[in-house]
């Protein structure tokens, strides 16, 4: 089972609808359940995501981005309809990849292996988090 929160997947999906028919690919983030979701306090749920374009000049020079820190999953579009993963898809340990029209019923959920995974929404708020 992967875990998100409604609003990250609410937010990704209104980005990809924003930057059809150009594909899209972004970095996403998990934070513990604790004491602020209704799971196992250790299970992991994507809460956040790292903006498309940071670091960009950075990977242009290196090749990798070194402008986002270690992600947990990674969100894609397919434009063109086919939800299946492609060679080209920047492989994770959780992909959500969307497909028109880019609502919940056209997002699917694999593992690394390629094998689609249940998805459960999580009516929850993350805890703040700041910057030391």
């Amino acid at each position: 089972m992967v875990y998100a929160t409604r609003g990250l997947v609410d937010v990704l999906l209104e980005l990809a609808e924003d930057r059809d028919p150009e594909s899209l690919s972004v970095a996403l983030a998990a934070t513990p359940a604790g004491d602020w979701a209704p799971l196992d306090p250790e299970t992991e749920i994507l809460t956040d995501f790292y903006l498309p374009s940071t670091g960009g000049s950075v990977s242009a020079v290196f090749g990798m981005d070194l402008g986002t820190p270690k992600a947990a999953g990674r969100f894609l579009t397919h434009p063109d309809g086919d939800p299946l993963l492609r060679q080209t898809d920047d492989f994770h340990n959780v992909l959500l990849v969307a497909v028109p029209p880019y609502d919940r019923d056209s997002l699917y959920v694999y593992d690394r292996g390629g094998r689609e995974r249940p998805l459960e929404l999580v009516d929850a708020e993350p805890p703040e988090r700041t910057i030391d």
